[in-house]
């Protein structure tokens, strides 16, 4: 169950999850929350993502999802968020 916080951002980005029914979007998952933001939002949403789940969970999410052997970003955004999260968050394990 999302919080008050993230079901308001889901519904500010509603347009960005066009295909669901109204009614189920505040119950999408947090890695598929993630995964719509990185590829399709725009810096402000990306900003408010970090803010609401936190840089470190985004990233784990991020990580764990282009580690499968399917992934569903587009291939400039992996290689940006890659650098970014390189760049940006300090981790005692290398990437």
């Amino acid at each position: 169950m999302n919080s008050p916080e993230i079901k308001k951002f889901i519904l500010e980005n509603s347009s960005l999850f066009w295909w669901i029914k109204e009614e189920e979007k505040e119950n999408i998952s947090t890695d598929f929350l993630v995964e719509t933001i990185l590829n399709y939002g725009d810096e402000r949403s990306v900003k408010k993502l970090f803010d609401l789940v936190g840089i470190n969970n985004v990233a784990d999410i991020f990580y764990k999802q282009i580690s499968h052997r399917r992934v569903n970003y587009f291939p400039p955004v992996v290689n940006f968020f890659n650098l970014y999260f390189k760049k940006n968050i300090c981790r005692s394990t290398n990437r």
